[in-house]
């Protein structure tokens, strides 16, 4: 390991960076390195902005992309090499607006219903029930589950924060039930050993299919889910700074992306309300 990665990990340990932040923050200074065949440190401002009108123009990354080699070179730059400013004029593809298509509650039953696998099927739901995201659903043990409380914990989630998500007596019941019925010991939700947790890839896999059984249509993975959780909330008339704290948002614009999804006559049923709908149903 060079002294310079090894500067830039103890700098983004001490600022408390997730593993995802780490490995995304080194690439992008690796691959700055790999395309002009130096180290870094030997790179100016001219030199920076020919790498990202590569990465724009020849290797065509999405805007979002861009951004994300951005945040990981001025890292580096700033905080490892100390640069006082980085003032880089870089073209960055504008971000494209779009509007997910969104899950109404009858196909995410669909989708849960169509879910043959019990642990599965467990995870789907308790992922739209409380909005989490996919690395936050894999990394659930079993001590998070407060059955006194009523809460889940989802510790260290994007942006390395913890929250406390209300669980309803049916999803709290339906836990129990999968509890009994598997007995994990440390993860929630294990993979092939009781040591490891289930992978991301799984879950994916086993959303995409149920979804598919369902004969839905709609494009987007798992993480569809969660904008239904967040949808469906306001529509029962969530105010949007309590469902920001639920979804674990630090910016409040990242939860006011939703309310283009709310209709103007409310339904005034709840993500969690469509979990009891289903036991009732499978009762």
């Amino acid at each position: 390991m060079t002294p310079l990665r090894a500067k830039m990990i103890k700098a983004m340990q001490v600022r408390g960076f997730s593993i995802r932040t780490h490995e995304s923050y080194l690439y992008a200074v690796a691959d700055l390195a790999r395309y002009f065949h130096r180290p870094p440190d030997q790179l100016g401002l001219d030199d920076l902005r020919r790498y990202f009108e590569y990465l724009a123009t020849e290797r065509s990354l999405s805007g979002a992309s861009c951004r994300l080699f951005l945040h990981g070179i001025r890292f580096f730059y700033l905080q490892v090499l100390d640069w006082p400013a980085f003032d880089v004029a870089i073209p960055i593809p504008k971000k494209a607006q779009r509007i997910p298509e969104l899950l109404t509650r009858s196909e995410v039953a669909r989708i849960l219903a169509a879910c043959v696998n019990p642990k599965h099927r467990m995870m789907l739901t308790l992922c739209y029930g409380c909005g989490l995201r996919l690395g936050e659903l894999t990394a659930l043990r079993v001590r998070d589950v407060d059955g006194e409380r009523r809460l889940l914990r989802v510790e260290q989630g994007k942006g390395a924060k913890d929250r406390l998500v209300p669980l309803s007596d049916t999803l709290l019941q339906q836990l129990r039930a999968y509890w009994r019925l598997f007995r994990p010991r440390e993860g929630l939700f294990p993979g092939r050993t009781l040591t490891e947790p289930l992978s991301e890839t799984s879950v994916q896999k086993a959303f995409t299919q149920a979804k598919a059984r369902a004969g839905i249509r709609k494009i987007g993975g798992i993480h569809g889910l969660r904008h239904a959780y967040a949808t469906h909330q306001l529509e029962a008339g969530l105010p949007v700074h309590r469902l920001q704290r639920l979804m674990g948002h630090q910016d409040l614009h990242s939860t006011l992306r939703y309310v283009h999804w709310v209709p103007d006559d409310r339904e005034g049923q709840g993500a969690q309300d469509l979990v009891a709908a289903l036991e009732v149903g499978h009762g």
